[in-house]
């Protein structure tokens, strides 16, 4: 499931689910995945303490409308699960429309489109439609009902591990919370998904951990569950808004300098992409959980347009039309790109380091008979030989001699063959 095409079809398939923090739409959504790439699901009981939080009640939806003195439904959460704000409890009465508007959410700015709204932990109920609909409703009663339950339950989020040469692991999350939005969320889960697959078969250094959970509580509830083995967790991405058609942005993790961060720039730059680089802040999606101080995680975000940063953002014209498959497949390019830089990535000490070791004698030379990049290829041995002395990464390397990763990377695997590094 690698290419566009594919990604942009399960954006389809999973764009109808009504989905949110926790419920039946988000179990739904964890099964569709597990299509996938298979999961391992965790339900976590309402109640339970997670850091500073508690998973909240479990929310589930089946029908809500808005009817004129008629009958006909002017709103109807079966057309567009965005028209009820996220977790609003039951109501069934008749108002008029001047006590209704109370509860009415709409964009002015953009009369067509319906917003998405939700309120987690203030119960309370509304809906959300498009101005030019609530313009066109007359003054009057109209019969309001949400057909929802807020009971106890359980917060459900799905792993998938693909197992490396070494137990330290690459973290990859995305949030599966929200409804109908396709770049925001469904692009980031298809990318992953495709990614897991990519990964499985290249025979990865690391192990690669998945993490498809809802925004926030499910990052904290997980980081709670995993405290003990947070330290395996040596570098991480979390993905979103990875299919609309801007460049790449990526933000930094919040120590700024991780290996991940630095991993990430030098393959952006050196693919010539349209992207921008950004600083840390604490707003954002689940890297400000997971570069909380108390953890400190090196996890870095991906995006292409960032949370946001276009028009569309949290509303019902971030459909699947939005979203292109060729955005997509660049994401996930990017994506492998970074992990193949990160899985190379290592310190060597040169094991004949008074002087320049003899290469001809090592048959290093006649290895290069033929080569185009001969040259470059030679020089590569020359800076490797010279910064592997413990402290220096393939990727200071290549950055400090204007190499290409993949050319440093070629002269240390031959250079280790040889005998003259050590990992």
């Amino acid at each position: 499931m690698s290419t566009g095409s594919d990604m942009h079809a399960l954006v389809r398939r999973l764009y109808p689910i009504c989905r949110s923090i926790t419920g039946d739409g988000l179990r739904r959504t964890l099964e569709i995945i597990s299509e996938y790439v298979p999961l391992r699901l965790r339900e976590v009981p309402t109640g339970t303490p997670v850091l500073d939080w508690t998973v909240p009640k479990e929310w589930n939806i089946r029908d809500a409308y808005i009817a004129d003195s008629e009958g006909n439904r002017v709103v109807d959460f079966a057309a567009s699960n965005l028209h009820v704000v996220g977790y609003s409890v039951a109501v069934s009465t008749t108002m008029p429309l001047s006590r209704l508007r109370e509860h009415l959410h709409t964009l002015p700015e953009h009369p067509a489109w319906i917003p998405y709204r939700t309120s987690y932990y203030a119960p309370t109920w509304g809906f959300c439609l498009a101005q030019d609909t609530l313009d066109a409703m007359a003054e009057g009663d109209y019969e309001v009902r949400i057909d929802s339950t807020l009971e106890d339950g359980s917060l459900t989020y799905g792993e998938h591990v693909v197992p490396g040469e070494v137990t330290d692991e690459v973290l990859v999350s995305c949030h599966v919370c929200h409804p109908s939005l396709a770049n925001d969320n469904l692009a980031g889960i298809a990318v992953a998904c495709s990614l897991a697959r990519e990964l499985a078969e290249s025979n990865p250094h690391y192990t690669y951990r998945f993490l498809f959970a809802p925004g926030t509580i499910g990052s904290i509830t997980w980081l709670a569950r995993n405290a003990e083995r947070i330290d395996r967790v040596k570098h991480g991405l979390v993905l979103a808004c990875a299919g609309d058609r801007g460049g790449l942005t990526y933000k930094r993790s919040r120590r700024g300098d991780a290996e991940i961060d630095r991993v990430l720039e030098h393959v952006l730059r050196e693919s010539g992409r349209r992207h921008r680089i950004v600083d840390f802040t604490p707003y954002g999606y689940d890297e400000r959980q997971f570069c909380s101080p108390g953890f400190n995680l090196g996890v870095g975000s991906l995006t292409r347009t960032p949370y946001a940063g276009y028009p569309e953002y949290h509303t019902s014209a971030d459909n699947p039309d939005f979203v292109s498959p060729e955005a997509m497949a660049d994401t996930l390019a990017t994506c492998l790109e970074a992990f193949a830089v990160l899985d190379r990535n290592r310190r060597y000490v040169n094991q004949s380091p008074y002087g320049e070791p003899q290469l001809g004698k090592r048959g290093l030379y006649d290895s290069l008979g033929g080569r185009s990049d001969a040259k470059t290829a030679q020089l590569a041995m020359l800076w490797v030989l010279n910064l592997s002395d413990g402290e220096h990464s393939l990727l200071d390397i290549a950055e400090r001699s204007g190499l290409s990763f993949d050319a440093t990377a070629d002269a240390a695997a031959a250079l280790s063959r040889a005998g003259l590094l050590k990992d």
